[in-house]
């Protein structure tokens, strides 16, 4: 395939890049729409509490696919806000332990239950089998 050929044969709209950027333009507004008080990266963290209880900050930021930095900054956000709090580790005085404050138990109840009609009008043009594959397909990339 010459250079003319490969030029021709690439559309844009069908890279892989394109669509997801498309799809996550599509979540991130109808997130924006139903959770206007939290990002996305500090709704992770609170849905991450609310399910594991206190985790290490280090550990925190690894189930929600964090990097350390971004992991701190978000939790002072929160903090902030007066949902989460943070102690020393009784095991290891390194570590900091973040867990939701009461105020923050109850936000992330909410929001929890607004994260679901977010995904739901997200995939509300594909079956549930096909939801069900996406989500497969996108955890093997």
């Amino acid at each position: 395939m010459n250079q003319s050929e490969a030029k021709s044969a690439y559309k844009l709209e069908d890279q892989i890049g394109f669509r997801l950027r498309l799809a996550n333009q599509k979540h991130l507004e109808l997130f924006g729409a139903h959770m206007p008080d939290v990002t996305p990266t500090q709704f992770a963290i609170l849905a991450r509490l609310s399910q594991d209880g206190s985790l290490s900050q280090n550990l925190l930021g690894r189930r929600v696919g964090m990097d350390a930095a971004t992991t701190k900054g978000v939790v002072d956000r929160l903090r902030s806000k007066g949902w989460v709090q943070s102690e020393p580790s009784k095991t290891d005085l390194r570590r900091l332990e973040i867990s939701l404050t009461p105020q923050g138990t109850q936000f992330a109840k909410d929001a929890i239950a607004s994260a679901q009609i977010v995904s739901e009008q997200t995939t509300k043009n594909l079956s549930p089998r096909e939801t069900e594959r996406l989500l497969a397909l996108l955890g093997k990339l």
